[in-house]
């Protein structure tokens, strides 16, 4: 059975509600994958994400797939339960993925029942397409000589992390010009994928939360 936690932040995934585990959070072995803040000019929020998994008493290994190679990939996630892919630079992940080989190596570990949990551009890279991560500011990240935005393709849908009511006017229009259908989370929302089944989560008590991610 596939199984994706996909939100709009980091703090969703630690602290937000969800069942999608058959055991407790902190009973599952985690792979906490960094990548995405390498090429981020603020990267306190990885720190805060940290300090709030050891405050809750995760079992997590801190992660980088650059450079790595699908058999280096395969030995680190044997032992693990879950992914929290943090968010970040999407197009410096997108090329991380590619030249590691880590599209392949997620797809198995899903089929053995492994659950993916991505938050923001953990989240894009889920998607047909990291499209959504020009929609506002083209220009705010270095997009490392990505020009093919084509993804995982884990969902057949696109997500649009931190949605504010007040953009509707700017990402109407972006929305209408997609190919694939795109769902806008709030960073109080998260979407739960377990095989063809797709849940629209909302917790209203992440308002007042933020733990990074």
């Amino acid at each position: 059975m596939k199984k994706l936690l996909l939100a709009s932040r980091g703090t969703y995934i630690t602290d937000g509600k969800y069942e999608i585990f058959d055991k407790p959070r902190d009973q599952i072995k985690w792979a906490y994958i960094t990548t995405a803040g390498k090429s981020v000019p603020d990267t306190a929020y990885i720190q805060k994400h940290v300090t709030r998994m050891r405050k809750l008493g995760w079992d997590f290994e801190d992660i980088d797939i650059e450079g790595k190679n699908p058999n280096e990939l395969r030995e680190i996630l044997k032992d693990k339960d879950a992914i929290n892919m943090l968010g970040g630079n999407s197009y410096f992940l997108l090329k991380c993925i590619r030249e590691s080989g880590f599209e392949q190596v997620l797809k198995e570990f899903l089929e053995r029942g492994g659950v993916y949990c991505g938050s923001s551009a953990g989240a894009y890279v889920a998607c047909p397409t990291i499209e959504t991560a020009t929609w506002r500011n083209p220009k705010k990240f270095n997009r490392h000589g990505v020009t093919d935005f084509t993804a995982m393709n884990l969902v057949p849908f696109l997500i649009l992390a931190h949605y504010k009511r007040e953009e509707e006017q700017i990402i109407q229009p972006k929305i209408q010009a997609a190919k694939y259908p795109a769902k806008l989370l709030t960073d109080q929302q998260a979407i739960m994928v377990q095989d063809d089944q797709i849940e629209l989560l909302e917790d209203p008590s992440m308002e007042l939360k933020d733990f990074g991610g």
